[in-house]
C-alpha cells in the first residue's frame, strides 16, 4: 500500500487533509511514515519540475578515464545492486589493458 497514492486518492484521504497541497502532504507522510519520504519526494520532484530531476545521468567511463591521471585515480563508491566491474572489464579490454 502506497501511502502517497492513498493520499491523492480523494475516497481515501482523511478528512483532516483536505486543503493541504501536495509539498504539505510530503510533510505529514514525513511524520508519521519516514520510510516512505524518498519515492514520494523523488514522486514530487518529477512531478513538479520533471523526471530528468530525478534520473540519474548514465555513467561514462571514457569522460571519467580521460579526466583522471596517476595524481587524481578513478574512484568508484559503489551502493547496494551497483557493480562498474564488467563496463570497467569492456573498458580495459577496448584500451588494451588488463584488470588484475
Amino acid at each position: 500500500l502506497d501511502p502517497m497514492l492513498m493520499l491523492q486518492d480523494i475516497a481515501k484521504k482523511p478528512p483532516s487533509m483536505d486543503g493541504l497541497d501536495s509539498f504539505q502532504e510530503l510533510m505529514v507522510l514525513r511524520c508519521v511514515r519516514p520510510d516512505r519520504v524518498l519515492p514520494a519526494v523523488l514522486s514530487y520532484v518529477a512531478g513538479q519540475v520533471g523526471e530528468k530531476f530525478v534520473t540519474p545521468p548514465p555513467f561514462d567511463i571514457a569522460g571519467s578515464y580521460s579526466d583522471s591521471s596517476t595524481t587524481a585515480p578513478l574512484i568508484f563508491i559503489l551502493s547496494p545492486g551497483s557493480d562498474p566491474s564488467s563496463a570497467l572489464s569492456m573498458f580495459a579490454a577496448e584500451k588494451g589493458r588488463e584488470i588484475n
